[in-house]
């Protein structure tokens, strides 16, 4: 398995593999190439075979800069079962774009225990308090078309914690 950055040649790929993986939100291929271009520093691709099994998009709040904000996480069947999510995430906050990064930060919907537990066990093993709210209304900023999505929110994290986890 090889990490790597995204290119935006990865766009169809990118696109595939989050339809692939519902219950996430189909972003436009645009928006994925954007991600793909402009957010490269703060996106990972996972490779196995020259094929893309494991995608994670995020990137630094303009007003949270402490913080990275972890926006998509899609892995392919094959990769489930093998933390393959949870190392992306280390890696990409072993990145330069990530340095000084204190918290990590996301939003899941109530139902997605998949989501919960990768970020659960992320706090566990970095031995850093989670924290949830709701941040997203559905009534109030989905006009009743989607779940509300809470705020996860991680950390302090402790860099050395999170080198040693990665091994």
């Amino acid at each position: 398995m090889r990490f790597r950055k995204p290119l935006a040649a990865d766009g169809p790929a990118i696109t595939a593999l989050i339809a692939a993986c519902p219950p996430l939100d189909r972003n436009s291929r645009y928006c994925n190439l954007l991600q793909c271009e402009h957010f490269a520093d703060h996106c990972i691709v996972a490779e196995k075979a020259g094929r893309i099994v494991g995608w994670v998009s995020g990137y630094r709040p303009p007003s949270e800069p402490e913080a990275f904000f972890v926006w998509q996480v899609a892995v392919a069947t094959e990769g489930r079962g093998k933390q393959l999510a949870s190392r992306m995430i280390s890696a990409l906050l072993a990145r330069p774009a990530q340095r000084d990064a204190t918290h990590l930060l996301t939003t899941i919907t109530e139902d997605n225990q998949a989501s919960w537990g990768l970020f659960r066990g992320l706090a566990r093993d970095w031995n850093a308090p989670l924290r949830r709210s709701a941040l997203f209304e559905r009534e109030t900023h989905f006009a009743g078309a989607h779940a509300t999505e809470f705020l996860a929110r991680i950390g302090p994290i402790d860099r050395k914690t999170i080198h040693e986890k990665r091994g």
